[in-house]
């Protein structure tokens, strides 16, 4: 057994066997020699290594990871995102003094020897053994191009890296055969490019161009002498020759390489002597990656592109083959994104709240008949500090959304009355619609048993002056809850569930609707995006277009780009033209003399509706033009803020109603948009009003107006538990059940932790999201 020094390594006598039995190796590789399975070196001791013979003749040069550039729809720069921080670069596009510095202090005799070079064995054996270590290597530019190869593959797993560098006599063996077949196939040239654009030059900067933007914020074109001895200098050991944190090293090492620089007859002794002198000058740009740095506060929509591309087939099958495409990069992306819409979303949202404010509000904005997103933010900025977030309130949960969405209140109307409309219903549709009233039963479900309130569950309107009997456009108009309840009841659940599945309206963690009438309250969470494309298909007259954020992708491969297949839109007609217009009339006229007044544009035609959910914890607009789509939402992600004496900011409101705050904020966003675009009117149909209109007066009406009646019986939202409810459902003791057919369907309550900072809504238990 060898003898060990007492620090337990091998002595410099041991120290230079086992490099000379390395060394050994490599003579009898390049001899062409099948080395045997097992003999004196062991080298097949516990599987570590095959015979030559038995490795594979397969090594391919891996696809190097680049840097993805995305793009909004001008070709404008929103952000790059990277696992490694890598642009590569022809030859020719690197600087003479790089590429003799590289070749002069790693391989100075590289253009002299083939895959191994037997001098620099010997020479480095030598040194070793005089030194007592292994000061010294004697890995040529070739073999160290395929340890980083082995590396590149590896990618970001521990487990693999550790495989590609571990100091075995087997990896050796490896590295030398794949070494000797890069030689063959490639010129030295190729060899060199390969390697100055695979190798690690610290800082985050994996190839010699990023590494120059890095240290000197130029291209590797235009390195100097000194500048390029330098970062030949670092490649050795990235950590140890740091020239941002370790100057007075670099700078050694630096000199050190111009000195063997002048030594091989690249520059003269004078010329050395001259750039060692000089400053380090360094110019150092940070690393400027992932969304987080996106412009104009991009970053929620930059990381909802990145959830497309990880979750759409059209890039890959499975996950695994997505991710991979991903972490290679190199991938240039053109988003549907508009720079003036999207600085308009910012705008308006930083004009009406405050990153410091309670709560939180994001705005989507979508074109109809396209899919197309345009505009997508939120107050809160993407991050991981105080008062920021990493959830994008606008998508759902599998999107990198809220668990839930959050409930929409009277926002969802439309909805109803649309199926109304679908099934037959004039637009002169009548009710009685009373103050208040016990959720009318039995109510239709798809299935074989009715909805059926058996706990005498009531609902109630904002105002006691709104009593009925009204008609469609008045009931639109004023958000009169017992309106749409009645209007459910008459045409059953199932037409309104065909209707919100054409519409793809599902909760904001991907679950179907509930089947009970409280959705005509807006019970359920959704997502502002789900609510931007829905209401797109009435400004598109009745055309539903999927929600699209990538235009194109080209991929560099080489020096070539490679287009790749991008997800498109899938319009589909989800209501009838005649459907459409009718409710483009009746929500032109929530703005016109309805609840949302202060949300209308002056100088275009428009619609939308108001939203306000229980205890005001929710606040909506959702609106529209023929050629651009909007949703706002404004509230508390944990779901914990009631907004009643409040300050959003700046302002202070007593209570906060859907075309307040989040109406608003819509205009502005709409506004700025759709500054210098055409204006095109609705088709809008007449709708005769009731022989005798009742003033029932017009308060905003989006308090209760999403989800009065809450199933305690007295129509205040609140509930035995303080906690979740569904509208016409049973509060008791904790408990909210959902009676059908006689059968009750217990619905689950939870607390959210303080803190809690993901979005919360209650998936739609809670009737138009009170105590949810």
């Amino acid at each position: 057994m060898p003898k060990k020094r007492s620090g337990g390594g091998l002595s410099p006598f041991q120290q230079a066997a086992k490099f000379l039995g390395v060394s050994v190796l490599a003579g009898a590789v390049m001899a062409g020699i099948a080395l045997p399975a097992a003999g004196a070196l062991g080298l097949a001791a516990k599987g570590s290594v095959q015979s030559f013979d038995e490795i594979p003749d397969n090594l391919k040069s891996p696809k190097l990871s680049q840097r993805t550039t995305i793009l909004d729809s001008e070709g404008g720069q929103i952000a790059t995102v990277y696992s490694r921080d890598r642009t590569v670069v022809d030859l020719k596009g690197i600087s003479p003094y790089m590429q003799k510095a590289i070749v002069a202090i790693e391989d100075s005799r590289f253009y002299e020897h083939g895959a191994v070079d037997l001098k620099g064995v010997l020479r480095a054996l030598n040194q070793n053994a005089q030194s007592g270590g292994v000061s010294q290597g004697a890995s040529t530019l070739t073999q160290q191009l395929v340890k980083n190869y082995f590396v590149e593959e590896a990618g970001d797993d521990p487990t693999k890296v550790a495989q590609a560098t571990q100091q075995t006599i087997g990896r050796k063996i490896r590295e030398l055969k794949f070494a000797i077949q890069l030689e063959e196939k490639l010129s030295k040239k190729k060899i060199l490019e390969n390697y100055l654009n695979i190798t690690f030059f610290g800082e985050q900067a994996y190839g010699v161009e990023a590494a120059a933007r890095r240290y000197f914020s130029k291209s590797a074109k235009d390195l100097n002498l000194q500048e390029s001895a330098l970062l030949a200098g670092i490649v050795q050991s990235p950590s140890r020759y740091d020239p941002v944190n370790d100057e007075a090293e670099a700078t050694k090492r630096r000199n050190t390489v111009l000195q063997r620089m002048a030594e091989v007859g690249d520059v003269s002794q004078a010329e050395a002597g001259k750039a060692m002198k000089a400053p380090l000058g360094l110019k150092v740009s940070k690393p400027n990656n992932g969304c987080i740095t996106a412009v104009e506060g991009a970053s929620f929509f930059c990381k909802y592109v990145e959830k497309v591309f990880l979750s759409d087939p059209v890039f890959g099958k499975t996950k695994e083959q997505r991710a991979k495409i991903w972490n290679q990069g190199g991938l240039t992306i053109r988003t549907t994104l508009e720079p003036q819409a999207q600085e308009s979303v910012q705008a308006s949202l930083k004009d009406h709240v405050n990153q410091t404010d309670t709560v939180a509000a994001a705005a989507t904005l979508v074109e109809p008949g396209t899919g197309k997103i345009v505009g997508m933010g939120q107050s809160t900025p993407y991050g991981y500090g105080k008062n920021e977030t990493e959830y994008n309130y606008s998508v759902n949960n599998s999107m990198g959304g809220s668990n839930y969405g959050f409930p929409t209140g009277s926002t969802f109307k439309p909805f109803v009355a649309a199926a109304a409309l679908e099934q037959g219903r004039p637009a002169t549709q009548e009710y009685a619609s009373p103050y208040d009233m016990e959720y009318p039963s039995p109510v239709q479900t798809c299935g074989s048993r009715p909805w059926v309130n058996t706990d005498g569950d009531t609902v109630e309107n904002e105002a006691e002056s709104e009593v009925g009997p009204y008609r469609l456009k008045d009931a639109m108009a004023k958000s009169v809850n017992t309106y749409f309840v009645q209007m459910i009841s008459d045409i059953g659940l199932c037409p309104v569930v065909d209707m919100t599945n054409k519409l793809h309206v599902t909760q904001g963690n991907g679950d179907k609707l509930p089947q009970s009438p409280s959705i005509a309250l807006g019970a359920v969470g959704l997502s502002p995006l789900t609510m931007a494309t829905a209401y797109a298909s009435f400004a598109a007259r009745g055309m539903y277009c999927t929600p699209v954020a990538i235009e194109s992708i080209t991929q560099k491969v080489g020096d070539k780009q490679k287009s790749l297949a991008v997800p498109k839109s899938t319009c589909s007609r989800a209501m009838s033209e005649k459907t459409a217009d009718t409710v483009n009339t009746l929500l032109s006229g929530v703005i016109d003399s309805g609840t949302g007044q202060a949300a209308g544009l002056t100088d275009r035609a428009n619609a939308g509706k108001t939203g306000t959910t229980d205890s005001r914890k929710n606040a909506w607009f959702v609106g529209y033009t023929p050629n651009l789509a909007g949703a706002v939402w404004v509230g508390s992600a944990t779901q914990k803020v009631e907004m009643e004496n409040i300050t959003i900011g700046g302002v202070w409101h007593e209570k906060v109603y859907g075309g307040q705050v989040p109406g608003p904020i819509w205009k502005d966003a709409m506004t700025g948009a759709l500054e210098g675009k055409e204006s095109p009117s609705f088709n809008l149909v007449n709708i005769p009003d009731a022989e005798k209109p009742k003033d029932k007066g017009n308060d905003d009406g989006d308090n209760g107006d999403d989800g009065n009646g809450n199933g305690n019986g007295n129509g205040n939202g609140n509930g035995n538990n303080g906690g979740q409810t569904d509208g016409g459902l049973t509060t008791n003791g904790g408990t909210t059940g959902l009676t059908t057919g006689g059968e009750t369907v217990p619905t689950p309550t939870f607390s959210l932790p303080e803190g809690f900072i993901r979005g919360q809504g209650n998936g739609g238990n809670g009737n138009g999201g009170r105590d949810g």
